[in-house]
């Protein structure tokens, strides 16, 4: 089986594209392309009337950078709220596109409900040009989402017919009267205007859920930017009708001004109340500062401490000054005490600039009379009354003094103590400066921030208040909606012939190459020679109708001519072989399975044959299914019954040869027939008998051709158990029954030779592909004339 398959794929490799051949294939349909091309021509024509025509509406818009007046440069100086990339354009396309800001669209034009009126051909809708108005008792809420449809027969001016559909019972009602629906109540009402015009009209209103029509509309809106970089935005749209396209165009470029600038009055608002809100926190934390300021100097008793800091040190260098001045005179004084301790007649200092005058005086008044002591001293003696008297004054001078610098000395002490004191007071509130100064200056600190940050929001809260009134869109109106084509864009007749043709020419080429692709049957001797390339081919037979299966004498039609193409190949072969060759004029007619026509061949053949003056004897050796006899139980037989036949003889011993042959007049035409008899249990044992040999030695002789119609090769064993005594065998293929891949046993066959001269032969071709496709006819014949023949 694996060697099958190769062979096969190598066929198949070997044989190349065939331009031609595929084109005439494709040609010769040409009544199915007309069929077809015509079909959808016709539907083409019937879609383009019926279809309702669609028009293009355009428009420009302009994506506008808001720079000097955005919302977001309120707080653009903090990190927080800084922008730091603008939106996008196609971050600005999918905010137009969205259901949520279509649904607006569809709201504010009421889509939803929509007019129609019956034309000729299709509906036209009536957009902004209806005679009467719906109006619904229901909420919005529940009309939104309602689909439905009804019909209003205008009679007159007050009266009306209602109904839902074509083939329900139509209801009478005055304009204004409230009807009642599955959606709630509804009221119709007329305008003044159009009212007279439209009697006798049939208005067909459809209500649509808004969310179905906002999704159509995103559906059929195309929003594209004129170039990569531009912030231009082109805007089309498909729609039966122009006004109504461009009113929703216009609208939406108007909303969507509307909503921009809403957009940032919201985000202005939302910037004030922030600021607003963080105002007031400040203002909080400005008072609780303020308030630990005041707690803090009143709880440390000072309002500056920088400039009490400096008191302080003033104080404390006076403090020290007045404490060195007073230990100074406390020195002094010591100094004169020891003096008048030292010696009673010696002078004592004066002018030390001790602040106690008396001390200054008694000290002078005692250096006076020491000095006029020691000049009396000079001429007296020391018991001199005037000296006693000097020595006397100078005592109690001394005694005085002495007296006078204790107490200025104790007086002194009790001063340095009190300075001392002071001092060690003042530098303590020296030492507390630098921490006081610290608190103080982190509670000022907080106090500064805190201004700082409430007049900062103070003056975004007047910028925000400000862009409220001064808002500008994110969006310049370049064109308004206007269609730029001034006919309908969709359908395109063009378009939709030249699908339609190119539709009608793919339908039938698809449906025969996709046949032709799974097609794996012979159809003529072209196929078959692209599968078996080693093996001779007599000839085709073409396919005829039911009754003309056996041919005539001296007939002309295609079949004779067929068969006689065939004799013809068959001399010119038999010729090539040695005459003396055993069974040379014995032709087995075989084939690989059942129904291929080997009955019908084998007749043909024989009477061919026969028609030359030659004498042709024909032997059914298919005893399992014998056809032989269902052919030819019609026609005339000169003698015998027909009751022996090939298994009887080769059964039963007595019967002779001469006893099995029955002479047949078939369309004039003489030939000898051996039936193949009944069937029998054993055909396959009986065929391998001796028999068998002794008839075929016996009609050899006898006969100028001998025709065996044998049964499948494939199927049975009978014919390769007899085919030693053919001398040539037409292996007979069917076109468009023969699978490809079973001639891989006919292959076998030829190659193991275990059949005699093998020659190929198709059967039962079409016309159209007889003779290699090119459905020629045959010379002498009369040619159909054809629908474009003269």
């Amino acid at each position: 089986m694996t060697n099958n398959h190769n062979e096969v794929s190598s066929n198949n490799m070997d044989s190349s594209f065939d331009l031609k051949k595929t084109l005439f294939y494709y040609l010769n349909k040409w009544p199915w392309f007309i069929l077809s091309v015509a079909l959808c021509i016709t539907s083409a024509f019937f879609i383009l009337r019926y279809t309702t025509p669609q028009y293009l509406v355009r428009a420009k818009l302009m994506l506008v950078e808001d720079k000097d007046n955005s919302t977001a440069g309120i707080l653009k100086d903090i990190s927080l709220f800084s922008d730091k990339e603008g939106a996008t354009v196609d971050d600005e396309i999918e905010v137009i596109k969205s259901r949520s800001f279509l649904r607006s669209i569809v709201d504010q034009l009421n889509l939803n409900i929509s007019f129609y009126t019956q034309g000729r051909i299709y509906e036209s809708e009536l957009y902004r040009s209806s005679p009467i108005v719906v109006n619904f008792i229901a909420p919005d809420s529940i009309v939104n989402k309602t689909r439905s449809s009804f019909y209003i027969d205008i009679e007159s001016k007050t009266n009306f017919k209602y109904y839902l559909n074509v083939d329900s019972q139509p209801k009478s009602y005055t304009f204004g009267e409230t009807i009642p629906t599955d959606f709630g109540g509804i009221i119709i009402t007329p305008k003044n205007e159009g009212i007279a015009a439209s009697i006798g009209r049939t208005i067909r209103v459809a209500l649509t859920p808004v969310e179905s029509l906002a999704e159509e509309l995103k559906n059929n809106l195309s929003i594209i930017p004129a170039d990569k970089s531009s912030k231009v935005l082109l805007l089309s749209l498909k729609y039966p009708v122009i006004s109504k396209a461009e009113d929703i165009l216009n609208t939406l470029m108007d909303e969507y001004n509307k909503f921009t600038i809403e957009n940032k009055n919201e985000i202005s608002r939302n910037t004030a109340d922030f600021i607003n809100k963080r105002v007031e926190l400040i203002a909080e934390d400005l008072v609780n500062v303020d308030d630990s300021i005041v707690k803090f100097k009143t709880g440390n008793k000072i309002t500056d401490v920088s400039s009490e800091a400096g008191q302080f040190l003033n104080s404390s260098a006076l403090n020290q000054q007045q404490l060195d001045v007073a230990k100074t005179q406390l020195n002094q004084l010591s100094y004169m005490d020891q003096s008048l301790d030292v010696d009673q007649y010696d002078f004592i200092p004066s002018n030390l600039g001790m602040g106690d005058p008396s001390i200054t005086q008694l000290s002078s008044k005692y250096n006076e009379l020491l000095e006029r002591r020691k000049t009396l001293m000079k001429s007296a003696g020391e018991q001199n009354p005037v000296v006693l008297e000097l020595d006397q004054t100078l005592n109690s001078i001394r005694s005085n003094l002495q007296q006078t610098i204790d107490n200025s000395a104790q007086s002194l002490s009790i001063q340095i103590s009190s300075l001392e004191n002071q001092s060690n007071r003042i530098n303590s509130k020296i030492y507390q400066v630098p921490g006081q100064e610290r608190r103080l200056r982190s509670i000022e600190r907080k106090q500064g921030i805190k201004e700082s940050l409430y007049l900062y929001l103070l003056e975004k809260r007047e910028e925000a208040t400000i862009s409220l009134t001064a808002t500008s869109p994110n969006a310049k109106v370049i064109d308004y909606a206007y269609n730029s084509n001034g006919g309908p864009v969709s359908p395109k007749k063009p378009v939709i012939y030249i699908g339609a043709l190119f539709i009608g020419l793919f339908i039938p080429f698809s449906i025969f190459y996709v046949k032709d692709l799974l097609d794996t049957k012979i159809h003529n001797k072209e196929d078959l020679e692209q599968v078996i390339k080693n093996i001779a081919i007599l000839g085709e037979i073409p396919r005829v109708k039911e009754g003309e299966t056996l041919i005539e004498k001296n007939d002309r039609s295609i079949l004779s001519e067929s068969f006689r193409i065939i004799r013809t190949n068959f001399d010119y072969i038999e010729r090539r072989h040695k005459k003396d060759t055993p069974y040379n004029n014995v032709i087995f007619v075989t084939s690989t399975i059942n129904g291929e026509g080997k009955s019908f061949v084998s007749l043909n053949t024989a009477l061919t044959f026969a028609n030359t003056n030659k004498k042709v004897l024909v032997i059914g050796a298919d005893i399992r299914n014998p056809q032989i006899f269902a052919a030819i139980k019609r026609q005339r037989n000169n003698t015998g019954d027909g009751k022996l036949g090939l298994s009887e003889f080769l059964a039963d011993e007595s019967i002779r040869v001469e006893d099995t042959i029955n002479p047949y007049v078939i369309n004039d035409i003489a030939i000898d027939v051996l039936l193949s008899g009944n069937v029998p249990p054993n055909p396959a044992e009986l065929l391998m008998g001796d028999r068998i040999k002794t008839l075929f030695d016996t009609v050899s002789e006898q006969y100028d051709y001998v025709i065996v119609d044998t049964a499948p090769s494939m199927l049975v064993t009978d014919t390769l158990l007899i085919s030693i005594y053919a001398g040539h065998t037409i292996y007979l293929t069917r076109a468009e029954y023969t699978e490809k891949r079973i001639l891989n046993f006919a292959k076998e066959l030829h190659a193991d030779k275990k059949l005699n001269g093998m020659m190929l032969v198709v059967n039962d071709v079409k016309e159209s592909n007889f003779g290699y496709g090119a459905k020629y006819g045959y010379y002498g014949t009369k040619k159909k004339k054809g629908l474009f023949r003269s």
